[in-house]
């Protein structure tokens, strides 16, 4: 069992993790919140394979669980469906003493958290991520939220969770398409602050791709702890935490402009890693050659979707994104492996070459 704490101005608490965890999680949040009801929000098909596994566990520990369905995909990540949940948990009875437990990928985590920091004005929340994306990502530190027909997480809280469990025997299950568009948030933390997971990516590849066990261990185990220093340091992303968006600028305005149904978040993610390498290489920010290793690391892993968006269209969503500041568009842009820095004087016409060559790559 690896323990990887996170201490926050708000909360502190651990992310355990370990194969076969999910099966013992009524052991561990048993002796966390005892008699107290929990409610597990999930999606059918997370339900359908590792409902019964995390309900039996419940069980066995004398934890009375009810169960919350929400409708699965990015485009229900919205404030009806936390709305429809909101309700389900009055019906249930739910009160203050409630805790909730999400079961599933990035927007199980994100729309349950959100749940969790607004019903009765805050209950508990346990993070027990099934996707790659959400084991490195979504299920920690804290940030919520939902969408508007504007743009990706426009409405949302930071709301600390009690612990996070993080079983990667789940991962088995997962279709390649949604596997591989988590590791593309994984590899990000190679670039921001850890050169040496960078370098595994580079050197292991067919291994993380065939989902060997210890290494993709070790990949999820890396990314957390970085994930986890970044956030223990800046909780609101008042400074440091902005790091975590590299790729998130364009890539959330890739989400938008295809609304939701084109791209899973990681693959948008990893084009706008792609296009914050061309603005930082454009910029004199950063060497060829490294912008290269970069670039190759992310098309490594698979072709990644094509998608249908105009550049101007990218460009003016940039403008509502919430790392917007008075008008000003702000990139986390790549110096070198390892290191990364916030930016906000990129001009126009780099901004745009950089849209229209991550354009050209996946016609």
């Amino acid at each position: 069992m690896i323990r990887i704490p996170v201490a926050t101005a708000s909360r502190s608490y651990e992310v355990l993790l370990g194969s076969g965890l999910l099966a013992h999680a009524g052991e561990r949040l048993g002796k966390m919140l005892g008699s107290r009801r929990v409610f597990v929000v999930t999606v059918a098909p997370v339900r359908r394979r590792w409902g019964k596994v995390l309900l039996r566990s419940l069980a066995e520990s004398g934890m009375q669980a009810d169960v919350l369905e929400m409708a699965d995909g990015e485009r229900f990540k919205r404030l009806a469906t936390l709305e429809k949940l909101a309700e389900k948990l009055v019906k249930l009875g739910a009160d203050r003493g409630a805790a909730l437990i999400a079961l599933g990928g990035g927007v199980v985590c994100d729309v349950t958290g959100f749940l969790a920091s607004v019903y009765m004005r805050g209950v508990d929340v346990i993070q027990v991520p099934t996707t790659v994306l959400a084991q490195v990502d979504a299920a920690i530190g804290g940030k919520t939220g939902v969408n508007l027909r504007s743009g990706k997480n426009l409405l949302g809280t930071f709301h600390q969770p009690r612990a996070v469990l993080i079983d990667p025997g789940v991962l088995s299950t997962l279709p390649s398409r949604e596997y591989r568009a988590g590791l593309y948030e994984a590899l990000k933390c190679g670039i921001i602050g850890d050169a040496d997971l960078f370098r595994l990516f580079e050197d292991r590849r067919r291994e993380i791709l065939d989902r060997d066990a210890a290494i993709v261990e070790k990949v999820i185990a890396d990314s957390v702890r970085l994930k986890a220093a970044v956030v223990s340091a800046d909780e609101r992303e008042g400074g440091l935490r902005q790091v975590l968006n590299l790729g998130h600028t364009i890539g959330h305005a890739l989400e938008a402009e295809t609304r939701y149904t084109q791209l899973l978040h990681g693959e948008a993610v990893a084009w706008g890693m792609i296009a914050a390498t061309h603005i930082a290489l454009g910029t004199g920010k950063l060497d060829s050659v490294t912008a290269g290793r970069i670039t190759s690391a992310i098309l490594g892993f698979g072709r990644l979707p094509h998608m249908k968006v105009q550049t101007m269209g990218v460009v003016k969503r940039l403008h509502s994104d919430k790392k917007t500041r008075q008008g000003v568009v702000h990139f986390i842009l790549p110096r070198e492996i390892g290191k990364v820095e916030i930016v906000s004087d990129v001009p126009d016409a780099i901004l745009r070459s950089a849209v229209e060559e991550i354009r050209k790559l996946a016609a």
